[in-house]
């Protein structure tokens, strides 16, 4: 979590309080979410020569520069007052938009603004799927870890990370059915995992304080930040910095039921745009919790080189038609039964508002609330 306030004098900007905490970084006046360490002289080309989901707010000479990825995977927002990680923080924020650069001189104004597409950032190439297969490998096990555990669900995203990855599993749930299933997938996969059983006082009494930290009140939002929330806070407990989640999977590898309805063309615009939308849908929402938290979040799946195999992956590997059925993930899923059961690697999982059992719960509460004020 990035925060930088100013005190100003005459019109201009006399004094800055900027300040980070982890998972966010200082490096003299340099302050950033981001896993690579961002270089000055990437300048207002940033978001295309800084390959990582990031928010970056420099300080120079001339002026201030605000740097955010083209996924918008970090949040940053600004206003005559300060910037910030939280918009709560802020008079009037604004977002820094995803792929944007932002420079603001020091009497508060916007002097120049830049943006990139998903589509200048990667561009799709011809790949073979041996080389595809190789180049993703690749991409995770370059991944180091501090100190870290997976978010496990029991599907072909975590399931694949964990085969790959010595690390220990860790989940949350309401449900005893998925309690079942967890702790079965996590002896085929042969790694030890703690899980933590929620209830619905539990879940109710976070979601006050959940909905502040998202900065959302959307039913499906505080569905998936409530697991979510726990996750990070019982890996802390653990003793945990970092979690490896498993987001990303689906919107470059075709795991959303919808993708079964689509015809090749539509398809292959609804991934595009679903990658361009990924950061506002989800991953800004998981990255004000792990500020919060102050949990470190490692996304393999969006890793650039990952990325660009993916989008460059013919759509029918994606969603292709097996035995008179279209399968969804079906890339992947082949290539992560290499490493996993096969009766893993092909599961259908349920998302995790679901399989936890916390959308049932708030779906519930939301109805009795809604009836009792007479709605």
């Amino acid at each position: 979590m990035i925060n930088v306030s100013f005190e100003k004098e005459g019109g201009r900007i006399s004094r800055i309080f900027a300040s980070s905490r982890y998972p966010s970084e200082q490096k003299g006046n340099v302050f950033y979410d981001s896993q690579i360490t961002p270089k000055i002289s990437f300048d207002n080309e940033m978001p295309i020569k800084l390959e990582c989901l990031h928010a970056v707010i420099a300080f120079r000479p001339s002026h201030i520069l605000l740097s955010r990825d083209v996924l918008g995977g970090k949040p940053i927002y600004y206003d005559s007052s300060g910037i910030s990680s939280f918009k709560k923080r802020l008079e009037n924020p604004t977002e820094v938009l995803p792929g944007e650069v932002v420079k603001i001189d020091y009497s508060g104004r916007v002097i120049e603004k830049r943006n990139f597409r998903v589509q200048e950032v990667f561009e799709k190439y011809e790949i073979p799927v041996e080389e595809a297969e190789e180049k993703i490998l690749r991409a995770f096990e370059s991944h180091r870890f501090k100190n870290a555990c997976i978010a496990f669900s029991g599907g072909v995203d975590s399931a694949f990370l964990a085969s790959i990855y010595d690390l220990p599993l860790l989940a949350v749930t309401t449900s005893e059915e998925d309690r079942e299933l967890l702790l079965e997938a996590s002896k085929k996969v042969s790694r030890d995992i703690e899980i933590l059983k929620l209830d619905e006082n539990k879940v109710l009494d976070t979601l006050g304080k959940v909905s502040e930290i998202i900065e959302d009140q959307s039913l499906l939002q505080l569905s998936i930040a409530i697991p979510l929330h726990f996750v990070f806070e019982f890996a802390r407990e653990l003793g945990f910095s970092e979690v490896v989640l498993g987001q990303g999977a689906d919107e470059l590898f075709g795991g959303y039921k919808r993708y079964e309805r689509l015809g090749r063309e539509e398809l292959e615009k609804e991934l595009i745009r679903d990658l361009e939308e990924i950061g506002n849908k989800n991953l800004v929402r998981d990255a004000k919790l792990s500020y919060a938290s102050e949990i470190r979040l490692v996304l393999p799946y969006l890793s650039w080189d990952v990325i660009r195999v993916a989008v460059s992956l013919p759509v029918d590997l994606k969603v292709a038609e097996v035995d008179g059925r279209r399968v969804r993930k079906y890339f992947l899923r082949r290539l992560a039964e290499k490493f996993l059961p096969g009766e893993i690697a092909w599961r259908e999982k349920k998302a995790i508002q679901y399989s936890t059992g916390v959308a049932k719960i708030l779906r519930k509460w939301f109805s009795r609330t809604t009836r009792d004020l007479g709605f």
